[in-house]
């Protein structure tokens, strides 16, 4: 990101708004950690290129890490304001924290993707080119296994047990897990090692063990998944946006809304606490109207 923004937005807190050292430092703090998420999570590399989009998943990602309201609300107050302070300057074109509403003492469940939408995920990616089998492999593998995108670009071959269905995951702070995959994931993954991985690596004479890789044969990068994904949405039929930390939401949301045990899906996704699960508790409205239509006498 840029860090020249940053340095000058310091010297704006220190020296216009005559802000202490410490709420300096707090400030730019926030803003770290906003860059390293995007980072970790969706390869952006610009403050201009941040979405509205990237906000709410941002928001849906503290929540997930246990943070108070307050925090959150704190947070998100001072990169409104730093926003403000870089289109005030030109460097960005719009605000996208301009718009997000904080109410006390609630809480945003975090987007994910209905089932019917899925499926037009994967239908956009049902060509037998390269690039369709390779995109299929990266959506079935994201979806399959709810991984982080730092956890998808770090995969490599030999992790992945085809015989037993499952794969390594090397997750944060040095924890693994074994994550199963379903047959739909093992097909597609086996599809793109022979008809596109394979044929790629061999062309440009690479040889690495990461599992997904560019055009090039190269390992891609967080920001080339969020291309791709970006460019599924765009050849699909829906009309969204997508961030590659929904379908981690995706994959947890539907094990909760067909019954999956709690701490099953704790170990699943890799969280180290039970309580930073339970946001994924929230009924979806696909449940509730099956309920209704189920158990109310005139549906």
């Amino acid at each position: 990101m840029e860090q020249k923004w940053i340095m000058e937005y310091q010297d704006y807190l220190k020296y216009e708004r005559q802000y202490s050292r410490e709420t300096v430092k707090a400030y730019t703090d926030d803003i770290r950690d906003f860059c390293s998420f995007l980072a970790d999570t969706g390869g952006i590399t610009s403050f201009a290129a941040v979405t509205e989009n990237d906000v709410h998943v941002y928001m849906s990602f503290l929540y997930e890490q246990q943070y108070k309201e307050n925090s959150v609300s704190r947070m998100i107050s001072g990169l409104r304001s730093f926003y403000r302070f870089l289109l005030k300057n030109n460097y960005v074109s719009a605000n996208p924290f301009i718009y997000v509403q904080l109410k006390r003492h609630s809480r945003s469940l975090p987007h994910f993707f209905y089932e019917k939408e899925m499926n037009a995920l994967f239908a956009a990616t049902a060509g037998d080119s390269m690039k369709d089998i390779r995109n299929n492999a990266l959506l079935e593998t994201l979806y399959a296994t709810g991984m982080r995108v730092s956890e998808c670009t770090n995969l490599t071959v030999p992790v992945i047990d085809f015989d037993n269905q499952a794969m390594l995951l090397h997750g944060k702070g040095g924890k693994d897990r074994y994550v199963p995959f379903g047959q739909y994931c093992a097909n597609a993954l086996k599809k793109y090692f022979a008809k596109a991985r394979t044929p790629i690596m061999e062309k440009y004479h690479k040889e690495h063990d990461y599992v997904f890789i560019n055009h090039y044969g190269d390992p891609i990068t967080a920001a080339g998944i969020t291309y791709v994904l970006n460019q599924i949405v765009k050849q699909s039929s829906l009309q969204t946006t997508i961030h590659p930390h929904e379908l981690r939401h995706t994959f947890a949301t539907h094990l909760m809304s067909n019954g999956a045990d709690l701490r099953a899906v704790q170990e699943l996704l890799g969280h180290s606490s039970l309580s930073t699960t339970q946001i994924y508790t929230h009924v979806t409205t696909e449940s509730l109207q099956e309920n209704y239509r189920k158990f109310f006498p005139r549906a």
